[in-house]
């Protein structure tokens, strides 16, 4: 979680949500890290999640990502989970809570809904405290 910290401080410098992610491999390695670049890219789609997972697959020349872990900084919004749903995941760590649009606790379940055809797992908490003071500390900057 620390590199995935890393990556929203890089974000937040860029004058993006301070939200950064990184995959990693069953064995360990690294595949991709990445922060947020919806501003950047002018894509709504370039969450850091997003940005991984498209990074990882083509690195591994597939678009299965079996046996990796995905660590963010902020719990998921539905976009997200449903890629990684796709990506066919094997494990979420996430930090930070979000209440207005996390998909895997606050407001929804998916990961763990038996109506679609992946599940994973998924633990969150960590670095929550570090995780959301980055963010809490953005906002309140942009608000003055």
């Amino acid at each position: 979680m620390g590199r995935a910290l890393l990556e929203a401080q890089a974000a937040a410098g860029r004058d993006e949500v301070p939200i950064g992610a990184l995959l990693v491999a069953a064995d360990g390695r690294m595949l991709a890290a990445a922060g947020n670049r919806t501003i950047g890219d002018c894509d709504p789609s370039a969450h850091a999640e997003i940005l991984v997972l498209r990074q990882a697959a083509l690195r591994l020349g597939n678009h299965r990502l079996a046996g990796t872990t995905l660590y963010v900084t902020l719990e998921p919004c539905v976009m997200c989970v449903g890629a990684m749903i796709q990506a066919r995941i094997a494990r979420l760590v996430f930090g930070a809570l979000d209440p207005k649009a996390g998909a895997v606790a606050s407001l929804y379940r998916l990961a763990e809904d038996p109506r679609f055809n992946h599940r994973f797992a998924v633990h969150g908490g960590v670095l929550a405290a570090e995780c959301g003071e980055l963010l809490r500390d953005f906002f309140r900057a942009r608000r003055g």
